[in-house]
């Protein structure tokens, strides 16, 4: 099996702040990796590690067969890249900013141009080639963004959150043509905060947390890590949560969570409809009163809530800090 990315122990810190802790990644070529955490874990310092656009403290790291701390020059000429924000020309065109990219990598004039055409035509840009990027909308910048990264048809493709902000309509465009590029054999490293994005574009996912591996497997193998399903309970009286919760937790596999303020109980659990049915008939023996009742399959919020005992938001902070920091170090 050959790897088109492979990452040894790396480190890399910002004062008191360790923003990757001994990390190892291996992805083969022509897959994708789903590099799947909160705000702050070290996500986005790994994808800019391995794009050589940062020097790790220790560690090592090759990209395409080339290492990238040796001959990073080398390792930009096999990679694409597309960061969290669209990084756009807002005065130029579509057609302009392509063109452009197209240029900076000596494709020579008539092959940008060919490239330019052909891009906006595979992102569905072509109708607004000509109008300057500031009047795209936040979805048609995401795409001309991820144009810019292929155009010089790189092996591998790094994506940095790429539909974070986007409306759920440019999100599944996004998604689209990133399956389109799977398809065509692009190896691709994706970071999300998105389970269900992970779920139906990554053929591996690796759970990173403050600058750790805490998990890593499929999207199934890791939602059957924290139960395959959770048991959502709306109580009609909110004196009766606490009730509800001593009552039920028994069916589960693991501890409820309980938000008194919306009167409701999260339970991890196995067994689908009957425990559901159970439940029901538990509440209804001992008089609690349900407005609402359900079972899903766990969340992003859900996998990290097991795995390292707090939820996805509350890692927001902990970006902000490495932020400030990395900005200090300046």
């Amino acid at each position: 099996m050959t790897y088109a990315i492979q990452a040894r122990d790396l480190v890399k810190r910002y004062g008191d702040v360790t923003a990757l802790d001994g990390v190892d990644l291996t992805v083969p070529t022509g897959t994708v990796l789903g590099l799947l955490g909160p705000n702050g874990a070290g996500k986005t310092t790994c994808v800019r590690i391995l794009t050589t656009l940062l020097r790790p403290d220790a560690g090592t790291a090759e990209v395409a067969g080339v290492d990238v701390l040796a001959d990073p020059r080398g390792v930009r000429q096999r990679i694409g890249l597309s960061g969290q924000y669209a990084a756009v020309d807002e005065y130029l065109t579509g057609f302009e900013n392509l063109d452009m990219i197209g240029r900076l990598y000596h494709l020579g004039a008539r092959r940008s141009r060919e490239r330019a055409r052909e891009l906006l035509r595979q992102f569905r840009l072509d109708d607004a080639a000509d109008r300057p990027a500031k009047t795209y909308s936040g979805g048609m910048r995401r795409r001309l963004d991820l144009a810019g990264a292929l155009v010089a048809s790189p092996p591998v493709l790094f994506l940095d959150e790429p539909t974070t902000g986007l409306d759920p309509r440019s999100r599944t465009d996004m998604w689209e043509v990133i399956q389109g590029l799977v398809a065509g054999g692009t190896t691709l490293l994706l970071t999300t905060q998105y389970l269900e994005e992970a779920d139906l574009l990554a053929d591996e996912i690796v759970v990173i947390d403050h600058g750790r591996i805490i998990a890593q497997g499929t999207a199934d193998q890791l939602k059957a890590q924290v139960g395959g399903e959770r048991l959502d309970i709306t109580v009609a009286d909110p004196a009766r949560v606490g009730e509800a919760k001593r009552l039920l937790e028994p069916l589960g596999v693991g501890p409820a969570v309980v938000e008194e303020h919306r009167r409701s109980l999260l339970m991890p659990v196995s067994g689908g409809a009957a425990v559901l049915i159970n439940a029901l008939r538990q509440l209804d023996v001992a008089g609690i009163g349900v407005d609402d009742v359900g079972l899903r399959r766990p969340t992003l919020d859900d996998v990290f809530l097991t795995l390292t005992g707090h939820a996805a938001e509350e890692s927001e902070n902990a970006g902000e800090a490495v932020e400030q920091v990395r900005e200090g170090a300046r």
